[in-house]
């Protein structure tokens, strides 16, 4: 039988890393478990596959968010723990699109939003923002927006 949900899975890999005493990657579900435990009560109902990819594409933003302020104040030690934690938790992200997608996906949401300048990103933002969702870094994806608009 298949897993259905992100749920399920990770109490598998949970169970997983006990067994193979892998405290690091059981930290790391056990908080993701938790965050999506929290998503659940906040709705009071379970979580379906598209709000449970939302909280886990929230996780692992916040971790590279925070991982850039570390390596501004030299905090290498922490710098390496939040690799790792980004590292396990994007194993649960969808396959991630190549950067040749992206940029024909950039391409076709400027044409189709009638996009001119650089003023209009977040008018095409908003068109691919919902069509990669969980499988491009809105980062990157931004700026590639800003590159291919005057």
């Amino acid at each position: 039988m298949a897993e259905s949900t992100l749920a399920e899975k990770l109490l598998t890999d949970q169970k997983e890393a006990m067994k193979a005493k892998e405290p690091f990657r059981l930290s790391a579900i056990r908080i993701l478990r938790a965050e999506l435990q929290n998503g659940a009560i906040a709705k009071n109902a379970p979580l379906d596959p598209k709000e449970e990819l939302d909280i886990l594409t929230r996780e692992v933003k916040k971790r590279k968010d925070a991982l850039t302020d570390y390596e501004k104040s030299g905090r290498q030690d922490l710098v390496n723990d939040l690799k790792k934690e980004i590292e396990i938790l994007s194993k649960y992200l969808p396959e991630q699109l190549s950067d040749e997608d992206l940029a024909e996906m950039v391409c076709e949401a400027i044409t189709e939003s009638g996009a001119e300048s650089k003023r209009e990103v977040g008018k095409v933002m908003s068109l691919l923002m919902s069509r990669v969702k969980g499988k491009a870094d809105g980062g990157k994806l931004r700026q590639l927006v800003e590159n291919n608009l005057k």
